[in-house]
């Protein structure tokens, strides 16, 4: 059995890491969509276990799809679930860099793990979180940008933080 891993910070999922999880998901045995901690990255909007039962919610169609949360290493998390590709979404060039530095560095730390990367469809090439969480902020249409399953919770986190006067950026 193939088993593949999507790893991010997915927060919030768009509708671009879903079309990545449903391409993916034709292609391998099996995906595990896995929240990932991310060091680099300000405090998230979602928790991690609020994360985790949205991509549920917008992958619940897809049988070979398993979510999943982890704060370890992705090599090691790769390695204790059996994996032998982890998937990566490329929006742009400027993702590549990064993404391909991951890759050697993962494959290093686990000589059994390959890197696959998934370009983005060109109606997503755009879409980050962050760019979602901005749009959101200003009360923008999300529909083209956010699986339908989850605007009105993102949409109350939006009206909590403008409620409890956090600063979106």
């Amino acid at each position: 059995m193939k088993i593949a891993i999507y790893p991010g910070s997915f927060d919030p999922v768009t509708n671009g890491h879903r079309n990545i999880i449903r391409r993916a998901a034709s292609i391998f045995d099996r995906l595990i969509v896995c929240v990932m901690v991310n060091a680099g990255k300000s405090k998230p909007m979602f928790s991690q276990q609020e994360r985790v039962e949205m991509i549920r919610k917008v992958t619940a169609e897809i049988p070979n799809v398993e979510v999943d949360c982890s704060d370890e290493l992705l090599a090691d998390y790769a390695r204790r679930k059996g994996g032998c590709v982890i998937v990566k979404g490329l929006r742009a060039g400027s993702d590549f860099e990064n993404e391909f530095q991951m890759a050697l560095i993962n494959h290093k730390i686990n000589p059994n793990l390959d890197t696959m990367f998934l370009t983005s469809e060109h109606q997503y090439m755009y879409l980050s979180s962050s760019t979602v969480k901005e749009l959101g902020w200003y009360d923008v249409d999300l529909g083209d940008f956010l699986p339908a399953e989850i605007i009105p919770d993102f949409q109350k986190r939006i009206q909590s933080l403008k409620l409890g006067g956090t600063s979106h950026a």
